[in-house]
């Protein structure tokens, strides 16, 4: 396997352990109740965790997947170009398998699934696959700080609202506490709305979705175009550089949103800040591979290269802990503890994942990606170089 695919394996490897972070708030309290953490019993240290892991990770990893997934797209259309098959059909069938794979999660497991949105996006991604990267560059920043200014519609909930989000927040906590499996997949997907909106606005949020999401995607077909991360060692000093601004701007745009929440530019600076720190450890973490970090890094490889199994795997073991139907623990072990928790179980997972791949190339829902989009059964040997990029 080239450097290449090495780093992008393990920038993939490294965006999980901060999106399981992240998500734990989820597991754990609710897709609501993650922003209505009064409602709940915080121990000692859980008001600074939550403050960190709203800073420094929320909102900051996810969208280094989605960046991956964007410069995945460029380098699997390359290959199979390379392959003389034909691009659109198999995008068509790999954004299907993903719009599929995502309904099942969210419907049967767990309701914070990205996968459709996924699937939605890389059908829409298909507009600029064959644009050049200019083009890319010029709608990305565009898009960037058009949905940026979204910040600027916050509004304080009235009291209605605060009381219905409240009832809404004590019902599930005791519905995922202690239901059923039955239970608790016909209140997740029971569209009861605590918020009250008129299904017109969720259709615009739909409608607006693409928007908000697309710059970073189209950033990543951008980088792809450029060949990024194709030379570490001679793209050294533009990771340093970026990497020193992006990251400490991003904490300070995110910090001023948490410090200052009713400032009028709160918004404004959560929403920007965000895809900067994302930005900024996407290429910190690239400039770890100029560096003499070989074994730490190659426990994130692994990760990476099995990444929607390990994704889904995140899934099933946290909501098997939280959740009625397992252990239960939904709302009871805290914001700290819960970081605890997802640092303990990434590294099950790298663990797993070293075992898994001395026996196999790749993971089980990989497999399946594979074979779907190629719609052929077993892999011909010229696609194992790439395949670790193409088709994560």
């Amino acid at each position: 396997m080239n450097k290449r695919v090495k780093l992008i394996d393990g920038m993939r490897g490294f965006s999980l352990i901060g999106i399981l972070m992240a998500n734990m708030l989820i597991f754990q309290y609710g897709m609501w109740g993650k922003d209505e953490l009064q409602h709940f019993q915080l121990f000692s240290g859980d008001s600074i965790s939550n403050t960190w892991l709203r800073i420094f990770v929320e909102s900051s990893f996810m969208p280094i997947f989605m960046f991956l997934f964007g410069y995945s797209m460029i380098k699997f259309k390359e290959k199979l170009e390379r392959d003389g098959k034909k691009v659109k059909r198999h995008f068509v069938r790999r954004s299907f398998l993903l719009l599929v794979l995502g309904l099942l999660h969210s419907i049967y497991i767990w309701e914070g699934d990205i996968l459709f949105t996924y699937g939605f996006l890389s059908l829409i991604m298909l507009i600029f696959i064959n644009r050049n990267k200019k083009t890319m560059l010029v709608w990305a920043s565009v898009l960037f700080i058009l949905t940026s200014l979204l910040g600027l519609g916050t509004m304080e909930p009235t009291k209605e609202e605060a009381q219905n989000m409240t009832s809404y927040v004590e019902k599930a906590t005791e519905i995922y506490a202690a239901g059923s499996y039955t239970d608790i997949k016909e209140f997740r997907n029971s569209d009861e709305d605590p918020l009250g909106l008129p299904p017109a606005a969720y259709f615009l949020l739909f409608l607006l979705s693409p928007f908000i999401l697309c710059p970073i995607f189209l950033l990543g077909m951008y980088a792809a175009k450029s060949n990024w991360f194709a030379n570490p060692q001679q793209e050294r000093r533009g990771y340093l550089l970026v990497s020193m601004v992006l990251v400490p701007l991003g904490l300070l745009l995110k910090s001023l949103s948490y410090a200052f929440p009713d400032a009028s530019f709160s918004g404004v600076a959560g929403m920007l800040g965000a895809p900067l720190l994302s930005l900024g450890y996407i290429f910190a973490f690239a400039l770890l591979y100029t560096m003499d970090f070989n074994p730490l890094l190659a426990l994130f490889e692994k990760v990476g290269r099995l990444s929607l199994s390990n994704y889904l795997l995140q899934s099933v073991i946290c909501t098997t802990i939280f959740y009625g139907y397992g252990f239960g623990l939904f709302g009871k072990i805290g914001v700290l503890n819960g970081i605890l928790l997802a640092i303990v179980i990434y590294s099950t997972q790298v663990a797993l994942s070293h075992w898994y791949l001395q026996y196999r190339k790749a993971g089980p829902v990989e497999t399946l990606m594979r074979i779907g989009t190629y719609w052929q059964w077993k892999k011909k040997k010229q696609q194992a170089v790439t395949h670790g990029v193409v088709m994560k």
